[in-house]
C-alpha cells in the first residue's frame, strides 16, 4: 500500500511539473500569480522601509541627501557647461540637431517562463505599450522591452528576438545586434567595404530610437562575409546570472 502511494505522488509530481514546464495555458496564469503576489510584496516592503527610514532614521537620511544634492548640483553645473558649449556649437553652424535621452529605473519581477532566462517580466509604472525601450545595466546595454499582452517584457541581449542598431569600431561600420540564444550575440547587415576587426568595440548607434547614441555593447571576437554583407559574432559586456533592477532608456524624437 504504502509503495502504491509513492508511485501516485511520484507520477502526480511529475505530470505537475511537466504541465508547468511545458503548457503555456498552466504555466501563464500560474506566473501571473506569483507576479501579482511578488509585486505586492515590494510595494509593502519598500512601504514599510519607508516608513521605518522616516522614523528612526531621518538624521543619517538628511545628510545624505544634503551630500548627494551637493555633488548632484556640481555635477549639474559641469553638464549645463557642457551643454551650453554643444548648444553654442550647433547655433555657431545652424545645425537644427537635438538631443533629449532619458533613463528611468525599472524593477525585474520574474522570469516569463521557467527556464528560459532571457526574458524577464519588468515593473514599469505608467507603461507605454505602443513603444519598444531600451534596457541598460550599469552604463552596458542589456537587451530590449518589448509590449506582451499589454506589459512589459524583457527580452535580453542572447534573445533571438532581441534585435536594435549598432555601430562598430573606428569606422561607425553600421550593423543590427541580435541575439541567438547563445553566449554571443551577432551584428548583421555591416557594409561589406567597412574595414572592422576583432577587438573593436561595440557601441550603441542611436538610429533606431530605441538607444541614444554610444552606450557600450560588446567586443567582436570573429567577422565572416556572406550575401555581400559582413557579419560580426560579439561577446556583449552584460552578463548578470542575477538581474534585479535596469535602467529604461529611450530617446525623445
Amino acid at each position: 500500500m504504502n509503495k502504491e502511494l509513492f508511485s501516485f505522488l511520484f507520477v502526480f509530481i511529475a505530470l505537475l511539473v511537466g504541465a508547468l514546464y511545458f503548457s503555456d495555458l498552466i504555466q501563464n496564469p500560474f506566473i501571473k500569480s506569483l507576479n501579482s503576489i511578488k509585486t505586492s510584496y515590494h510595494k509593502s516592503i519598500k512601504f514599510t522601509q519607508n516608513t521605518i527610514d522616516k522614523h528612526f532614521f531621518q538624521a543619517q537620511t538628511i545628510k545624505k541627501l544634503k551630500e548627494e544634492l551637493q555633488e548632484y548640483e556640481n555635477n549639474h553645473l559641469v553638464m549645463q557647461q557642457l551643454a551650453s558649449e554643444v548648444h553654442d556649437l550647433f547655433q555657431e553652424n545652424k545645425s537644427s540637431l537635438k538631443s533629449n535621452p532619458s533613463a528611468q529605473l525599472v524593477r525585474v519581477i520574474s522570469y516569463e517562463k521557467f527556464g528560459n532566462f532571457n526574458r524577464l517580466w519588468i515593473d514599469i509604472p505608467d507603461y507605454n505599450a505602443s513603444k519598444i525601450y531600451g534596457l541598460a545595466y550599469k552604463e552596458v546595454v542589456a537587451g530590449i522591452i518589448i509590449p506582451k499582452n499589454n506589459r512589459p517584457l524583457a527580452l535580453l541581449n542572447k534573445d533571438i528576438k532581441s534585435t536594435y542598431a549598432v555601430q562598430i569600431g573606428a569606422s561607425e561600420a553600421p550593423g543590427i545586434a541580435q541575439g541567438n540564444n547563445s553566449e554571443n550575440i551577432i551584428i548583421k547587415y555591416i557594409p561589406a567595404w567597412l574595414e572592422i576587426k576583432k577587438g573593436d568595440e561595440v557601441t550603441t548607434s542611436g538610429l533606431d530610437n530605441i538607444f541614444f547614441k554610444g552606450l557600450k555593447v560588446g567586443k567582436v571576437v570573429s567577422v565572416s562575409k556572406s550575401n555581400g554583407f559582413q557579419d560580426a559574432i560579439v561577446i556583449p559586456y552584460y552578463n548578470s546570472n542575477d538581474p534585479s533592477y535596469f535602467h529604461m532608456t529611450r530617446t525623445k524624437r
